[in-house]
């Protein structure tokens, strides 16, 4: 089905560039990228592994669609999660990876429909088109960088521009010479890119995705350059979730937009999100996974729906207790970050020596002011037993490899810092 697709924009699209890669200069139309990629032999295994960031990723995955394997795309020098003795499930023909809780590596398997259902939505969803090239900074191996670069540009002719680093002078010369972009990336790439002044002026759609894109960040884009950054919500489990099609700044930092187009989403009795789409899973593999199942995704994102806008309210395992009263550390993210010193915060809970309060609240903070201002300012802005315990003042909330902070990995260091 897959490979039908593609031929069929690979026919209509023949003399038109496809794919151009500036490491190296490369440049592929429609017409060239079919016919190399109608050459390129696959080995005996069920299971082809597109890695790196380049014209080699994108051939793999269409040979793989040629030859009836699955794909799995990993990280470069990332290990095979499976091998050639492992028998793929049937009719599945992608697995993604993904972190359990735990650490633990797990795969997502989808069907060929599944996949083309999820690049659908987001192509019509956000008004991806062929005239406003994507600019690819973000790995073409997670689930959103293939979603926003690899699919689209297969099933849908979006060409696709390689850069070669998504440091920011890198990001403004790849966008040299193109009249208009699309430029997917994360939070930390956005923030990079505003500090040094690099955010090309011919991109016409900004997204981020990943994590939750700071409002503060947002609202400075905006003011200074004249765009909007999107607010993109996704999951591995069922592609696009949310997005945030408005073409101003959000004024609640909780919001995350608007239903994806033939997405359903609803609250469930334990107040977190639910999603049904033709783009969800089909199972966990080769352990299925309890919040999977018959096309729905049970997340763990406590979520709230009005307007028919989403707005989500922390995630159930991230809630802090103290002294038997809860609280998510997305309210006391939100709080802190009013202040106008206070550029980034991460929150989190930790066990507390005095058993009766079970969680003491930590707030790692990028900021220079002094920690008696913010705690004054925490203390006016928050019922006093939600106000940090302890504060941790770092340079910056660095970025694990898929492009998120980790609430569980500062934790970490945080316990360790404390010993």
């Amino acid at each position: 089905m897959l490979y039908d697709l593609w031929r069929t924009i690979a026919a209509q699209q023949r003399g038109q560039l496809a794919l151009h890669h500036l490491a190296s200069g490369q440049r592929w139309t429609f017409g060239d990228l079919f016919t190399v990629g109608e050459a390129i032999r696959v080995g005996k295994s069920e299971f082809v592994f597109p890695q790196g960031h380049s014209a080699e990723f994108v051939l793999a995955v269409l040979a793989a669609w040629r030859t009836g394997k699955v794909v799995c795309p990993l990280e470069r020098g990332q290990p095979p999660p499976v091998t050639s003795r492992d028998a793929p499930p049937p009719g599945i023909v992608h697995l993604k990876t993904t972190s359990a809780t735990t650490g633990m590596a797990r795969l997502l398997a989808f069907t060929a429909e599944q996949l083309a259902a999820d690049a659908e939505n987001i192509v019509a969803t956000m008004g991806l088109r062929p005239g406003w090239p994507n600019l690819g900074a973000i790995s073409l191996s997670h689930s959103y960088g293939f979603s926003n670069l690899v699919t689209p540009l297969l099933l849908h002719g979006i060409p696709l521009i390689l850069a070669p680093s998504p440091l920011p002078e890198a990001i403004r010369r790849s966008a040299q010479g193109e009249a208009a972009l699309t430029l997917p990336a994360v939070p930390a790439m956005w923030r990079a890119w505003h500090d040094a002044e690099a955010i090309p002026s011919n991109v016409k759609l900004a997204i981020s995705a990943g994590a939750p894109l700071p409002i503060a960040l947002e609202q400075e884009v905006f003011t200074q350059h004249g765009l909007k950054i999107h607010n993109f919500y996704g999951a591995s489990e069922c592609g696009g979730i949310a997005y945030d099609a408005t073409e101003t700044p959000r004024t609640d930092a909780a919001g995350v937009g608007a239903p994806v187009k033939n997405v359903s989403l609803s609250v469930g009795d334990d107040g977190c999100l639910e999603v049904r789409s033709r783009a969800v899973a089909e199972s966990c593999w080769p352990q299925p996974g309890g919040n999977l199942c018959g096309g729905r995704f049970h997340t763990s994102d406590l979520a709230e729906i009005s307007g028919g806008q989403v707005y989500l309210r922390g995630r159930a395992g991230d809630q802090i207790n103290v002294a038997g009263r809860k609280v998510s550390p997305e309210t006391i993210e939100r709080a802190l970050l009013k202040h106008p010193q206070v550029s980034e915060c991460l929150v989190f809970g930790v066990p507390s020596r005095d058993a009766e309060r079970t969680e003491e609240i930590v707030v790692t903070v990028v900021s220079r002011e002094r920690e008696d201002v913010l705690r004054r300012f925490a203390l006016a802005a928050l019922p006093a037993w939600q106000a940090p315990r302890h504060w941790w003042f770092v340079e910056a909330l660095a970025a694990n490899e898929r492009g998120k902070i980790s609430r569980a990995e500062w934790r970490t260091k945080f316990m360790r810092r404390s010993k």
